[in-house]
């Protein structure tokens, strides 16, 4: 696949996981989306959901990869790429190498603990077992936006 085709699609699945982003807000959670690819094919999807599920462990991100690990019958999604509108958590990050995803996609970083390259790096960390290529910054812009309106919409209500 071209550079062109990849960028394409890259835009095109971080769409997906933008709807579901705002999915996740209009159910009080965190505004965050996750799409799980695989030859271009949708495997999974997820978004945020601690809140509803009283679950920690609920990220977008984890969410998508127990539908994949279901879906493919295995713990292991090798040749998959993992779409998230923002920068993967330590958690998440561990999550994903232990599921051998190829590659991962973000849209906004996330400076205050993100494990992709902003305050750790698990991802492509070489004392680990798997390395993941990491593509940062589709769509940046947009997915920093639906986390800020949330947020901001948030303290607002709270100062009611």
């Amino acid at each position: 696949m071209s550079e062109q085709n990849n960028d394409k699609q890259d835009e095109l699945w971080m769409r997906h996981a933008l709807m579901l982003a705002y999915k996740a807000a209009q159910l009080g959670e965190v505004p965050v989306g996750a799409v799980l690819v695989k030859d271009n094919q949708l495997l999974a999807e997820g978004w945020n959901q601690p809140i509803a599920g009283h679950d920690p462990t609920a990220h977008a991100e984890i969410m998508a990869i127990r539908r994949a690990a279901q879906v493919e019958q295995n713990y292991r999604l090798p040749g998959t790429t993992l779409y998230i509108t923002i920068e993967p958590c330590s958690m998440c990050a561990g999550a994903i190498v232990h599921a051998r995803i190829e590659r991962v996609v973000f849209g906004a970083v996330e400076p205050r603990g993100g494990a992709a390259g902003s305050v750790l790096n698990l991802l492509q960390n070489s004392q680990l077992n798997h390395q993941v290529e990491v593509q940062s910054g589709v769509l940046a812009e947009e997915c920093g936006q639906v986390l800020k309106d949330f947020f901001r919409s948030r303290r607002k209500n709270r100062q009611k």
